[in-house]
């Protein structure tokens, strides 16, 4: 990869750019200039969800920019509560009105369910994915996926399905490298991608990337990134700073070394979000 505009083939030939910008925690109020800014610095590939209440606001910088629909990549992902066949159908349907357009490039089941929830949580999740391949057949997403889905909940899907889930966008940065995880999807033919790629503000303050910082001349957050990078993650970035969605960009006139990719790889306890698929609260 050389660009951020640069694309990656999923299973089904679906191009999606290596580097995506991410609207979590991104307030409607503040997400279409954000999405403008990210736009203006070569972004092409945005990434949002119902639960961040914010689909409109996305879909409006989108429209402004007057950049071809085709060449832009857009994400979206179900909430937990529109789970089901019928009520996933109608979510989607939401969503693109919502972003207005008729289709997205990706759509995700954004958290597993579980047993905290429903006692038939398996039966949940594949009636779901049953509603994600009649969209995909229908064209209303160009490639279906899954979020924050372990290795025991896509084996739920894969047991049954007649489309294989594309991606798994899962929280990914140094401390939080989800190896197993990261495996299991690569041995079932799927990319992942990393939300949340620079950590919690903890990451800032790690002595071992302050001084990997001084060493290449880059930001903590640009280390981050290519260290995603460099282990064929697709990482998220969000911000709502220009300036700091801009050097987000730059990531693709250096590159780490073996030591220092390991030296992030042994990184623990800096940056999870506490976020847990098996204990999520909604």
């Amino acid at each position: 990869m050389n660009h951020i505009q640069d694309r990656i083939p999923l299973a089904n030939g679906t191009a999606i750019p290596c580097v995506g910008f991410g609207t979590w925690k991104t307030p409607a109020s503040q997400a279409a200039a954000s999405v403008a800014a990210a736009l203006a610095a070569g972004y092409r590939h945005i990434d949002t969800a119902t639960a961040y209440h914010n689909e409109q606001a996305v879909g409006e910088a989108v429209a402004a920019s007057g950049i071809p629909r085709g060449a832009l990549f857009l994400t979206t992902k179900l909430w937990n509560p529109d789970q089901g066949y019928r009520s996933t159908l109608a979510a989607c349907d939401r969503s693109l009105c919502a972003l207005g357009t008729d289709y997205v490039d990706l759509y995700l089941i954004h958290w597993p369910h579980d047993p905290k929830y429903f006692d038939n949580w398996q039966e949940v999740n594949l009636e779901t994915w049953r509603a994600f391949e009649a969209l995909y057949q229908a064209g209303k997403v160009r490639a279906i996926g899954l979020s924050n889905f372990r290795p025991r909940h896509i084996e739920n899907i894969l047991r049954s399905c007649t489309v294989k889930p594309m991606v798994d966008q899962i929280e990914f940065h140094p401390g939080m490298a989800q190896q197993e995880t990261v495996s299991f999807c690569r041995t079932h033919g799927m990319a992942v991608e990393g939300w949340s790629p620079l950590g919690s503000g903890r990451i800032f303050q790690v002595p071992e990337i302050q001084a990997m910082s001084e060493k290449y001349g880059r930001s903590v957050a640009q280390l981050c990134l290519r260290w995603a990078l460099q282990h064929d993650v697709i990482p998220l970035p969000k911000s709502v700073t220009p300036a700091r969605i801009a050097e987000n960009a730059r990531l693709f006139d250096f590159s780490l070394d073996e030591a220092d990719m390991r030296t992030l790889d042994a990184l623990t306890g800096c940056g999870w979000s506490g976020l847990d698929p098996d204990h999520l609260v909604y």
